[in-house]
């Protein structure tokens, strides 16, 4: 597939020399089932990272928790050496159990590790971006994040860290780590249906601060509404690529980071770069929201 021009424009982050399409790539569903062991196909995998590069994407979103280890030597095997102007965007604060359950570990020594075996896997000696993820996938609370924001420094001054992020945050905790470490992103869950990180997009994009929504399309059950139904038949195009192109519009701040094991799927997800929502469309999806609130 040729590189796209467009890919949603362009995103710089202020003070840090890097520029990014706004249209990335996540690597979650490189793994096996529920995100865990090996891909059933990893020649499939391999080909996903490959087209997806060619295409034009500059960004990549994993975690070495993903598999675990899975999918960044997935990565590393399908992409090393890489590309000058890709950036690997990487999470810690969580682990897997043998059952493959989630844990949330964000100790000082985990952290610590965590940012090893994500170098050691990505093969890489120092990593562009990572993030902390510190509350639940579904909301943040407003714990004190304080203590592993300076662990996190604290390695980026040693030169393994380049930038730091923040995944599954409230304001209150972005702004106590921002007062610690310059804070380039943060990654919560937000979509056309799930809106209650209106304002603090717009309190971040007035900062430079890249918002990255996780679950755009829903997350593993995608977004049923009639509303996006219609929009998507009115422009003959798929409910999914309309929620990604609604994202863009959203706020210049916004990147995205649709992520599949498919090359059909990573064709249709970069398509909605270039998809132009009428206002009367924009009318009818912000209307989801609103619904949602109530």
């Amino acid at each position: 597939m040729p590189a796209q021009s467009n890919l949603g424009g362009a995103f710089t982050f202020p003070g840090t020399g890097i520029t990014l399409h706004r249209m990335g790539y996540g690597a979650m569903q490189l793994a096996g089932p529920h995100v865990f062991g090996p891909p059933k196909d990893r020649d499939a995998a391999l080909a996903v990272l490959r087209e997806a590069i060619a295409s034009g994407v500059d960004h990549i979103d994993t975690s070495d928790f993903y598999g675990p280890h899975v999918t960044n030597q997935i990565i590393r095997e399908a992409l090393h050496p890489y590309p000058k102007n890709l950036t690997l965007v990487t999470k810690v604060g969580a682990k897997r159990g043998e059952d493959g359950s989630w844990i949330m570990d964000r100790s000082p020594e985990w952290l610590r590790q965590s940012v090893h075996d994500n170098l050691r896997n990505l093969g890489l000696d120092v990593i562009p971006i990572v993030n902390m993820r510190v509350g639940r996938v579904e909301k943040p609370d407003d714990t004190s994040i304080a203590e592993h924001i300076h662990v996190l420094a604290e390695l980026q001054q040693q030169g393994y860290i380049q930038h730091i992020g923040l995944s599954t945050v409230s304001q209150k905790q972005f702004d106590e780590a921002s007062a610690i470490a310059n804070i380039v992103c943060v990654q919560n869950l937000y979509n056309v249906a799930h809106r209650e990180d209106d304002a603090f997009i717009d309190y971040l994009n007035a900062r430079g601060v890249a918002y990255v929504p996780y679950f755009p399309l829903g997350g593993f059950t995608p977004l049923q509404s009639s509303h996006l139904n219609d929009a998507a038949a009115k422009l003959k195009v798929t409910p999914m690529v309309v929620a990604l192109a609604w994202l863009l519009h959203r706020s210049p701040n916004i990147l995205l980071i649709p992520g599949t094991s498919s090359l059909a799927h990573l064709r249709e997800n970069l398509s909605a770069a270039s998809l132009q929502l009428p206002q009367d469309v924009l009318r009818t999806l912000d209307e989801i929201g609103q619904a949602s609130v109530k």
